[in-house]
């Protein structure tokens, strides 16, 4: 198993119940850092010089530097990213360009000139400086190489970093029914990212593109927040590869907005994690959080788990991917462990049983536990069965952490008839843990 700064291992091999923890985990590493724009704060009303802003003031200050000044201190200032983040100076360069004219008097800078005002106005981001949870998995699109028996996969987690503000980051790693979890040791390095919107603001649907054209290694990308409704936080990505009737795939997932007041549902898509597409979800089936898409459509449908009414699970059904309509309840709270509210912990999964459905619930002291239910294939408003008691619990070596007595996660995966099932503990880091299916099929009522 590969061991890296941000993986550790415990005594995590005992159960509970039928499911067995791996001694796995993923703690959040202060380390990983993203380049973001910033914005220097403007003057105190009572401060204010008229003629000139603060952020005007910085960029004259820089110009007014010899050239042999800029030269050094820009130096300085480049150095410490020759080993953290690909292509520093073509964000700079880019944020210069961005402000220079809009945010600054449009001036004529010297490369170097251009590269320090673009400095000033970027900050290093620790973007899983505080924790690393509510995580999704899926095949990766690439099983080339893979010994028999095993499975690449992607892993999506939730890091969360200064000002609690939350970013989708990834791993990948390999899992074997009999060899074990293996997670890859990330890079130290994290992709620049180019973001690319509708050129026609007036038709634009609110979609972006977020674009990673460097670097092959998938952990080296994050999706931090970008756009006005996000700006507190890209939240909890539930991931699926989806298959359209004609065989073709592509991955879908759905995330929360968090702009600091309010909530909404986001749509991402990407064919190969290197570019994703961001959109807006409307319409009464999309208002609240935990959507999760199943993995095809459905009499030529979409559909959709959802939980508008904060309380219980729905199904909404629907042409468009983008709005959703009227749903249906499919499962409400029935066991103590679930009586304040119940949801989706990610996507369905196909068996030949019906739709496996891991779930969360609610209950005393706002405990979170997980537990399954079954949805019928053909009709999946048609509820077949569930876990009257949950698969996981927080042990005692569990409770305590950011959010105490919560497991939750956003999405697991069937291999070879095992379930793997990855979950963050008190929202603060993550870990595994395997299920046969026929074993977790024999639990339900």
């Amino acid at each position: 198993m590969t061991r890296n700064p941000s993986l550790a291992t415990g005594s995590r091999g005992a159960q509970l119940g039928i499911m067995k923890r791996l001694p796995v985990e993923l703690h959040p590493d202060a380390s990983r850092v993203v380049i973001r724009p910033f914005f220097p704060a403007d003057d105190p009303l009572a401060l204010t010089v008229p003629e000139r802003s603060r952020l005007q003031r910085i960029a004259d200050r820089v110009l007014s530097m010899e050239n042999a000044a800029v030269s050094a201190y820009l130096a300085q200032t480049l150095l410490p990213f020759v080993d953290r983040s690909y292509s520093v100076e073509k964000l700079l360069l880019a944020r210069f360009e961005e402000i220079n004219g809009r945010i600054i008097a449009k001036c004529s800078a010297t490369r170097e000139q251009a590269l320090l005002i673009g400095a000033f106005f970027h900050q290093e981001y620790s973007y899983e400086a505080a924790a690393l949870f509510n995580p999704s998995v899926v095949p990766h699109p690439d099983q080339s190489g893979m010994p028999p028996g095993s499975l690449r996969f992607v892993l999506s987690l939730r890091g969360v970093g200064e000002g609690h503000i939350s970013s989708v980051t990834f791993r990948t790693g390999s899992y074997n029914v009999k060899t074990g979890l293996t997670i890859d040791a990330p890079s130290r390095q994290v992709v620049a990212h180019r973001l690319e919107r509708d050129p026609n603001p007036s038709a634009s649907d609110g979609s972006i593109r977020i674009v990673c054209n460097e670097g092959d290694d998938l952990s080296e990308r994050v999706l931090f927040p970008v756009t006005a409704q996000q700006r507190n936080g890209i939240e909890d990505l539930r991931l699926v590869r989806f298959v359209e009737d004609d065989r073709s795939s592509r991955y879908l997932g759905s995330y929360t907005a968090y702009d600091g007041r309010a909530i909404a549902p986001e749509l991402l898509t990407t064919d190969d994690f290197r570019t994703f597409n961001l959109h807006r979800m409307e319409g009464p089936g999309a208002v609240n959080k935990g959507l999760a898409f199943f993995p095809r459509r459905i009499d030529g449908k979409y559909p959709l788990l959802c939980r508008h009414d904060d309380e219980s699970i729905w199904l909404a059904l629907s042409d468009n991917l983008h709005h959703w309509g009227e749903s249906v309840t499919v499962l409400s709270p029935r066991y103590p462990w679930e009586f304040i509210k119940i949801g989706n912990c990610g996507s369905p999964i196909e068996l030949d049983e019906g739709w496996l459905v891991i779930t969360h619930g609610v209950g005393a002291v706002r405990n979170y536990a997980i537990g399954a239910c079954l949805l019928d294939k053909k009709d999946p408003s048609r509820l077949l069965a569930r876990t009257p008691e949950p698969l996981l619990r927080a042990q005692a070596d569990e409770r305590s952490g950011y959010v105490p007595n919560v497991v939750y996660s956003c999405g697991s995966l069937v291999h070879d008839g095992v379930l793997l099932l990855p979950y963050a503990i008190a929202d603060s880091y993550t870990t595994f843990a395997t299920v046969p299916i026929d074993r977790l099929l024999a639990t339900m009522e």
